[in-house]
């Protein structure tokens, strides 16, 4: 049987990509007593969910509430933004439209943008630059890559682009940072 959680929130009037509130005394406990149930075997099969729910009640009915029911309604704007995110760390090295993207999770192209950068804080742009870049750093680092093999498989078509957006995200170029993180790990 579907559980029902408290009905009539109101609208979320200002959207911003997180939210801070005061720490609840009751909400921490729950917190503690899931992590103690999960690193416990035996009853923690029947008991976190219940947690889970008590930590999602307390939620809901704390400050942020209005914010935490629209994050996991099955067709509110910020799930319709999660199924693009989704798309984008899955393609990100490919080129994509933003009218696309928006047709693809049933927003117009205004509304997809303002509510994408109200749950991530950036544009779909720069969101997907943001994945490329963190993942040629990666590319690098871990299968000792050179900069203009991972700025071509990420997506990048112009080295230089990539190596100023590169700088700007990561404070040094490719081969500086790569280099620098190589010495501070003994590679």
């Amino acid at each position: 049987m579907p559980k029902v959680y408290p009905q009539g929130l109101p609208m979320i009037r200002n959207r911003h990509a997180g939210y801070v509130m005061d720490a609840d005394l009751a909400l921490i406990n729950a917190m503690a007593r899931l992590v103690d149930c999960l690193s416990s075997p035996g009853d923690d099969h029947l008991i976190a969910p219940l947690i889970t729910d008590e930590i999602f009640i307390r939620l809901l009915r704390s400050p942020i509430g209005v914010y935490v029911a629209e994050t996991v309604f099955a067709e509110s704007n910020v799930q319709r933004v999660v199924k693009a995110i989704d798309w984008l760390q899955n393609n990100f090295s490919q080129p994509f439209k933003i009218a696309d993207l928006a047709e693809m999770v049933h927003l117009s192209e205004s509304s997809f943008r303002e509510h994408f950068k109200s749950v991530t804080a950036m544009s779909p742009l720069q969101y997907r630059n943001v994945l490329r870049l963190q993942e040629a750093r990666r590319l690098m680092l871990s299968n000792q890559m050179d900069a203009t093999t991972a700025c071509r498989i990420v997506g990048y078509a112009s080295d230089s682009q990539f190596s100023r957006e590169y700088s700007r995200f990561f404070g040094s170029p490719p081969n500086r940072d790569i280099t620098r993180w190589r010495q501070k790990d003994g590679i």
